[in-house]
């Protein structure tokens, strides 16, 4: 019996704006086995409804039980596998870069190569806020690692169908 390998998988999950809801999906991964390489969970145009947008490396009969077992949650109300051709996925992240004025200049000018803006100005460092792909973000990180990365977050994957359907179900 021949088994695939793991690949990343971004699932959009409908879900009902209540306590607890987070955990339960989250814990389905876990007791799997699995680690979830990016959570963002955010309102939407249904003022009861969230979604949680989720990326994670799994096989893809694996990844067939999952989605079964987050159906069976009743707070669950729908699960879409978002698609990379089909689909704009984005994610944020601030970056402290650490300048002096000899450095500054170049910093902005990296910043701004990438489309990314600055939003935070000290003595001692700058705060860029970057979108895009992670791979953008990641190409971004390694341009001013060299300048001294002093602190980052990122917000995780988000992603939107392309076109006029949607997950909602209204």
């Amino acid at each position: 019996m021949s088994t695939t390998a793991p690949r990343t998988h971004t699932l959009s999950v409908l879900v009902e704006d209540k306590p607890g809801v987070l955990a339960r999906v989250a814990s389905l991964f876990s007791r799997r086995g699995y680690n979830i390489q990016s959570l963002a969970v955010g309102a939407t145009e249904h003022k009861n409804l969230s979604r949680m947008t989720i990326v994670v490396d799994v096989e893809d009969s694996p990844l067939e039980q999952i989605t079964k077992q987050l159906n069976k949650l009743i707070n669950v109300i729908k699960i879409v596998e978002q698609d990379e051709e089909t689909t704009v996925s984005r994610e944020l992240a601030l970056i402290k870069v650490r300048t002096d004025a000899a450095t500054r200049g170049q910093v902005i000018e990296a910043v701004n190569l990438f489309r990314a803006k600055v939003v935070d100005v000290s003595n001692e460092s700058l705060t860029v806020e970057a979108t895009g792909t992670p791979e953008k973000i990641e190409a971004l990180l390694r341009v001013l690692e060299p300048y001294g990365v002093r602190e980052i977050v990122q917000s995780g994957v988000v992603s939107l169908s392309r076109g006029p359907r949607g997950i909602s179900t209204k």
